[in-house]
């Protein structure tokens, strides 16, 4: 049983063109995808993802999945999540927690379930998943084996918890 919260799933058709149209125009991460498929370097990790939920972000999930890893998205803001987006993943069988448009109460509930997926590797884009692990789920911090963030504002946040002494798990600034 797939695991899942998003707006409608009958809106994958449209979301699976968009990440075709990527597919078909990123050679470098279809090269990265059929490496992965035969060294599956992710078999058996599960990672969570907070991005823009979007076409690219979306192909980078099938990647990963190629890779072995158990997918666990969200989208990092709510007013970029693309909804039909979101439905593909979850007809591709990943577990995504993502809505357009959500609040910050439902927002923080995806960010939360996809935490409580136990991940291994955390990949995320602002912050705010490992703001979340540090300050709400310190429990699942044994667990991680390091990740990664994306943006010049969750490098920031990152920079002030190593600075502090209070970052408890090796993050790439990307």
């Amino acid at each position: 049983m797939k695991d899942y919260f998003i707006l409608d799933e009958s809106l994958y058709p449209s979301g699976l063109d968009k990440i075709e149209w990527v597919r078909r125009n990123m050679p470098l991460l279809n090269h990265i995808e059929a490496m992965f498929r035969n060294s599956q370097p992710f078999r058996g990790l599960k990672i969570a993802l907070s991005v823009h939920l979007e076409a690219k972000t979306a192909y980078l999930c099938k990647v990963l999945k190629a890779g072995g890893a158990d997918m666990y998205v969200t989208g990092s803001n709510p007013l970029s999540t693309q909804d039909d987006v979101a439905a593909a993943l979850v007809h591709e069988g990943m577990s995504i927690y993502a809505v357009h448009g959500a609040s910050p109460e439902v927002y923080e509930d995806c960010l939360f379930r996809v935490l409580s997926s136990k991940p291994d590797l955390i990949i995320d884009d602002g912050g705010d998943l490992v703001s979340m692990l540090h300050t709400k789920l310190p429990h699942l911090i044994p667990q991680i084996i390091g990740g990664c963030e994306e943006t010049t504002t969750g490098v920031h946040r990152l920079l002030a918890m190593e600075k502090d002494g209070s970052l408890r798990f090796p993050m790439f600034d990307v």
